[in-house]
């Protein structure tokens, strides 16, 4: 049996902050209707419990223009509505709040504070995704990778390390050789100087066997 993650919400005129609050959760799947309806999926914890969520929102939401961040603790959507007007409530209906859905009172601000845009959010330097890219329900395998396009990009400054790294080796493999070639030519030089006494020796002997004869 499925359980319930834990979800925070706030809004603005324009958009709804959504947190779904799941650390270290794989194979995340999310998918958003222009309706307002919110699904989300996902397995967590060391046996792999399966979290699912269902959200009738309050109102209809642009999708395109929606965005979602996975996290390693937490995953994030700001979803931007499709009327810019205040909810007051995040799900449709006049049934209870679910135990399980609080208020982000770290981002809640009230309507007559309202200043728009993100300047009163600290984003953290997350990157967000699209929802717009992901086609339906079958997007929602989708959403993992898309959410994950934040670490192709770490990925491409990985690759950028590994060129780096890889220059690094190559830098050091010049020294190596430089440095193997110094003891080959002392060991030159060395045998160079080993052969000077015995051409001195040569030379005294030639000098010793001169002498008699003299």
């Amino acid at each position: 049996m499925s359980r319930h993650p834990e979800v925070k919400w706030a809004e603005r005129a324009d958009k709804v902050y959504l947190t779904v609050l799941l650390p270290d959760s794989k194979n995340a799947k999310v998918n958003l209707e222009p309706e307002g309806v919110f699904n989300f999926s996902a397995t967590a914890g060391a046996d792999n419990k399966l979290y699912e969520l269902k959200l009738d929102l309050h109102d209809k939401v642009n999708v395109e223009e929606s965005k979602i961040n996975i996290g390693v603790r937490s995953i994030f959507c700001i979803l931007e509505k499709a009327e810019k007007v205040w909810w007051k409530k995040l799900l449709r209906g006049d049934a209870k709040t679910p135990h399980y859905i609080k208020v982000d009172w770290d981002k809640w601000v009230d309507e007559d504070e309202d200043a728009g845009g993100l300047g009163d959010i600290d984003l953290g330097g997350m990157d967000f995704s699209n929802f717009g890219g992901m086609g339906g329900m079958g997007g929602m395998g989708g959403a993992g990778g898309m959410g994950g396009m934040g670490g192709a990009g770490g990925m491409g400054d990985f690759e950028g390390m590994g060129g780096a790294g890889g220059m690094g080796d190559f830098e050091d493999s010049d020294d190596e050789e430089q440095e193997v070639s110094k003891p080959a030519e002392q060991d030159t030089n060395k045998a160079e100087g080993d052969a000077k006494p015995e051409e001195q020796d040569a030379g005294t002997s030639e000098m010793k066997e001169a002498a008699p004869s003299t």
